[in-house]
């Protein structure tokens, strides 16, 4: 039996980097923890399956020291105003396939003669809240009326992705790395992130969060596409941060979805505030905490009293499940906005984009995958 001579110290980094803690990796390889002091080698099949298991390149455990990474965008995660040291490899997975994506839709797009888009990078931290925020409605062509009229907190994420998605912001969300079920993204490390570009920005959203706080990291990551500022995010409507960009854009969220105008209006104070929560949520279909928030910002509510709200409203949505599972090809239609999915099924049947790195870029191994996902796209659009 050979065993392979490699770094203890390689063994160390894959683990860590995937976040996998020594007592799973012995329950597969009980001669693990002597792996990593280093007086026992593993073979090479241990250390193939090993590979998997962190999910590192398998060529990398030969290297004499582990590589050094950075992360590719700005990183504006804290708790308690703390930076968050280091992202898991969910995360960097998710963030490099869509930046792989946004590569080639960029490619894509130049040389159908798209031009860049005016409003990528139009404003700054010192532009005004209440004139951003009518700027990026009307630049999606969204109306409180048309909003009201919504059902669902479901249709209106689709109805804010659709409208990004006509004015050439991709969009994509999942609650998943690529199409990898048991690797679960967690809302509570990030919400979304955004990758800006004159020509092909991008929006990531967590799809393992509730609808309502989808719907509000979506506007928060399209405040930075009109900041062009790309960067990952994991505070909510509710948060307090220092960080000047991140509280530009929950401002400019913030009044998009319920602007104080209108809520001025619509807000009953002689209503018992838990009531009031639920009938303006469903009005502007946000959550109960953006509700909250704004009401906060309109100065009805002092801040304790907001606080002592707050913490009631969070157990009550972290009791919520996210559904999840459903047909597959339908799930990766949903995941991807009409521009991207319709430019890659088109440009791969025209032959020029192949079809090994279409599926590459949808996640899938099977020619036929990529075929059941162009007919639902043709059905679905």
């Amino acid at each position: 039996m050979t065993r392979i001579p490699i770094n203890p110290e390689m063994l160390r980094w894959a683990r860590e980097r995937a976040d996998v803690g020594v007592e799973e990796l012995v329950k597969r390889f009980p001669k693990y923890t002597d792996w990593e002091h280093g007086s026992v080698q593993p073979t090479m099949k241990q250390l193939e399956k090993f590979s998997n298991v962190t999910h590192a390149p398998f060529g990398y455990f030969f290297f004499s020291e582990p590589p050094q990474y950075s992360f590719p965008i700005s990183d504006f995660r804290t708790v308690g105003n703390a930076p968050i040291k280091r992202p898991s490899l969910n995360l960097l997975h998710t963030v490099f396939l869509c930046q792989r994506r946004q590569y080639w839709y960029r490619e894509y797009a130049i040389s159908e003669g798209e031009v860049p888009l005016p409003f990528v990078g139009s404003e700054t931290i010192n532009s005004d809240v209440e004139k951003t925020s009518k700027l990026i409605s009307d630049s999606l062509g969204v109306t409180l009326s048309e909003r009201s009229k919504i059902k669902s907190w479901s249709d209106s994420l689709r109805y804010f992705i659709d409208r990004a998605d006509d004015i050439g912001i991709l969009v994509m969300i999942s609650g998943v790395v690529g199409n990898n079920t048991h690797r679960k993204l967690n809302p509570d490390e990030f919400r979304g992130f955004s990758l800006s570009d004159d020509v092909a920005p991008l929006v990531f959203i967590n799809g393992k969060d509730t609808k309502a706080a989808q719907i509000f990291t979506l506007l928060h990551e399209l405040a930075h596409i009109w900041l062009e500022v790309s960067a990952l995010s994991n505070i909510g409507p509710e948060d307090h941060t220092t960080h000047k960009i991140e509280s530009w854009c929950n401002s400019v969220a913030a009044e998009v979805l319920v602007p104080l105008s209108s809520l001025a209006q619509q807000y009953q104070e002689n209503k018992h505030l838990h009531v009031e929560l639920g009938r303006l949520a469903r009005h502007y279909k946000v959550s109960t905490l953006v509700v909250l928030r704004r009401i906060y910002d309109m100065g009805v509510l002092d801040r304790a009293s907001f606080w002592q709200a707050y913490q009631s409203e969070l157990m009550r949505i972290t009791k919520t499940k996210v559904s999840s599972g459903g047909d597959f090809t339908k799930s990766l239609v949903a995941r991807l906005v009409h521009r991207f999915g319709l430019a890659l099924v088109t440009n791969t049947l025209e032959s020029h984009t192949t079809y090994s790195e279409a599926l590459r870029l949808l996640d899938v191994k099977k020619v036929s995958t990529f075929q059941n996902f162009a007919n639902h796209m043709e059905k679905a659009y």
